[in-house]
């Protein structure tokens, strides 16, 4: 007879705890703690192990061949470019994003294109109907003899739909509401997503099958708590951006078959997502010329430049705490741009409010946007705007000198694809022979020497 455990877990943080407190005790907050109750599973001796399979033997790396890592090509050139090339076999992949941004939309659409080129797909959803998902099938012109639809949440039951029609791949939406039926618990708490994700990992690996999970977020922007499937999964990729704007960002953060912060972008319409050839055009075709406060930086999303267009504006404070408020840019590294601004330049930002947006929805992490921050910044506070033709790449360290950024010839190039005639740069050390040409350089040293080069004078 098979013995009962009960133990209680936070449904915001996942910590697990013998005894029941009001207050959890790691995130917090109250009246958090779910009582979850889970029959033991009985071991037959020594060694035994919870899950069926055939007994695998210790091999020397020697001896192993390398095999050729065949990938399934995917027909949406944006979501492969994150995958790093295509979906693997047997690879586990985990899409997060908050509700409403359009998960069940992009996966849908990949389900339906992958469907089109003679691949067998299984859709299985815990949330929505067939009916509903056969609607928003219908609006965006899907629709594949070879897309079969499930709704259904029992794990058990999924795995035999699975043998039954041995797919390329399985998507799961979500993960969060399915759950196996063993474990006397509610979908959704950790117990669950965490065996739901192992069973899921053991049958992509043994049968080549590729699985794609959709995942909820927490309030902290988390997947499921406490960062359960992240270790488990093969690839974490989460979709970003305003649930109000039309441009979404596709972000890989862990992906064992290809580079990471990779990005791809996407264009909420009527007829769901639809890729963005030209991201730099696309957030720079609304910019306003000549308007102070306004600069564009040259970023790096993975090994994709980017042009975006950062906007600062600078406000008499009101109140003895002046207000530091970004949107797409880290606060700490706004804390220390406006500090080397103050100490370094002379702005008397101690007494102003400093607004920051990124344009786009696109959130900047790297330091080689620095400069183009500082000189939005100084721009704002002085009223006079930066010139229209320059695009701007530099990390700022802390006395205010400029510091090299690296693939400054990929960043280059694109800046002149889009139209831009002049880049401010930090000095180069040696010459570059792989720069582009058609497009002039202005290097510079410090912030204040920026300031001087492109900020007119009053």
């Amino acid at each position: 007879m098979s013995k009962r455990r009960s133990s209680f877990v936070c449904s915001n943080c996942g910590k697990r705890s013998p005894a029941y407190f009001g207050r959890c005790p790691q995130c917090r907050l109250f009246d958090t703690m779910v009582e979850q109750v889970e029959a033991a599973r009985q071991s037959t001796g020594a060694g035994a192990t919870n899950y069926e399979g055939a007994r695998q033997q210790a091999t020397r790396l020697a001896d192993i061949e390398p095999a050729a890592e065949a990938r399934i090509p995917v027909p949406i050139a944006e979501f492969s470019r994150v995958l790093g090339g295509g979906l693997v076999p047997g690879s586990l992949v985990l899409l997060g994003g908050e509700p409403g941004i359009g998960k069940s939309t992009l996966v849908l659409e990949l389900s339906a294109l992958l469907a089109r080129s003679d691949a067998r797909v299984l859709y299985v959803s815990g949330e929505e109907s067939a009916q509903q998902i056969k609607l928003r099938a219908d609006r965006m012109s899907l629709g594949e003899p070879s897309l079969y639809l499930l709704t259904e949440t029992d794990l058990d039951l999924i795995f035999e739909q699975i043998q039954a029609l041995e797919p390329t791949l399985v998507v799961i939406d979500s993960i969060q509401t399915t759950r196996v039926a063993a474990l006397n618990s509610s979908p959704g708490l950790v117990a669950q997503v965490r065996e739901c994700a192992i069973r899921l990992q053991d049958l992509a690996k043994r049968s080549a099958v590729s699985v794609l999970m959709i995942g909820h977020v927490t309030k902290d922007g988390n997947i499921a708590g406490p960062r359960t499937l992240e270790h488990i999964v093969d690839a974490v990729l989460y979709l970003e951006g305003d649930p109000f704007g039309q441009y979404r960002l596709l972000r890989g953060v862990k992906n064992r078959f290809g580079a990471t912060s990779e990005v791809g972008v996407f264009e909420m319409r009527g007829s769901g997502l639809a890729e963005v050839a030209n991201p730099s055009q696309a957030f720079l075709e609304e910019r306003v010329i000549n308007a102070p406060g306004s600069a564009i930086a040259i970023t790096m999303e993975g090994s994709r430049p980017l042009l975006v267009e950062l906007q600062a504006l600078t406000s008499p404070s009101a109140f003895g705490n002046p207000r530091r408020t970004p949107n797409g840019i880290d606060m700490n590294r706004l804390l220390l741009i406006s500090a080397v601004l103050s100490k370094r330049i002379g702005l008397k930002l101690w007494e102003q409010d400093v607004f920051v947006n990124v344009i786009g929805g696109l959130r900047i992490s790297e330091p080689a946007s620095d400069l183009a921050l500082a000189l939005a910044i100084a721009s704002s506070y002085s009223d006079r705007a930066l010139p229209a033709d320059i695009a701007i790449v530099g990390e700022v360290g802390l006395s205010g000198e400029l510091r090299r950024v690296g693939q400054l010839a990929a960043r280059l190039n694109e800046a002149r694809k889009i139209g831009f005639k002049r880049a401010l740069v930090p000095r180069l050390r040696r010459h570059e022979s792989d720069l582009p040409p058609g497009i002039e350089l202005i290097q510079v040293r410090s912030v204040a020497e920026a300031m001087r080069a492109i900020l007119p004078a009053e």
